[in-house]
């Protein structure tokens, strides 16, 4: 059963959009091979072959039962998500491990798909962001350029409500003698800081420009 991806690692404010596990095609290979070992199994035990065949045959099965168990396993503990802040990918059955990368730091968002991925609806998608890691591939992903559309829509609304957000607590400490050029200021004075990006900057510039 796969395992949902946990709601208390979100913040208080943040909504769970998207909770994906890899394609099925990711099983695939695995699914395969057990295959393939159980139809060897049914056929010796079919026929009137050496035991030492039979034993074989039957350890090949519980060796690729057991090597589709741990993929199973995988692909039931990988969790690709995107909220209403972060794109999330997390894996591990007993160890974890994980890539967060904030929807304000994603720059670029790719997907790729061969002609038989198309077909069945899988395929990768990679993301170039601000962060350290610069760019990051994610491999077997559902549907790649509807979850490409869906970042970039989340994207943003994070955006236009860190802008909202900023224009209330503005609103809010401004006094009534401050000008609009000393709002101006203080908002570029943030912005070298680093608390408002650029593109929040000018887009609270020409809200403030407008009232004049």
């Amino acid at each position: 059963m796969a395992m949902p991806f946990p709601k208390n690692l979100l913040t208080d404010e943040e909504e769970l959009i998207l909770d994906l596990r890899p394609h099925w095609w990711f099983l695939a290979p695995a699914a395969s091979v057990l295959f393939v070992a159980v139809v060897l199994g049914v056929v010796a035990l079919a026929n009137d072959w050496p035991s030492a065949i039979k034993f074989i045959s039957g350890m090949l099965v519980l060796g690729t039962l057991g090597y589709f168990g741990i993929i199973y396993a995988r692909w039931s503990t990988t969790n690709f998500a995107i909220t209403t802040e972060r794109v999330i990918s997390r894996t591990g059955v007993i160890a974890k491990q994980g890539i967060e990368i904030p929807l304000d730091r994603i720059n670029t968002v790719f997907f790729n798909q061969s002609l038989f991925e198309r077909l069945i609806g899988a395929g990768d998608l990679g993301i170039e962001s601000a962060g350290e890691g610069g760019r990051q591939d994610f491999a077997n992903i559902r549907k790649p350029s509807l979850v490409q559309n869906e970042i970039y829509r989340q994207k943003e609304g994070y955006a236009d409500r860190r802008i909202y957000k900023l224009s209330a607590a503005a609103t809010a400490t401004a006094q009534p003698t401050t000008s609009i050029p000393d709002q101006i200021e203080k908002l570029d004075q943030l912005r070298r800081h680093g608390v408002v990006t650029d593109a929040e900057f000018e887009a609270k510039k020409r809200e403030l420009l407008d009232r004049m």
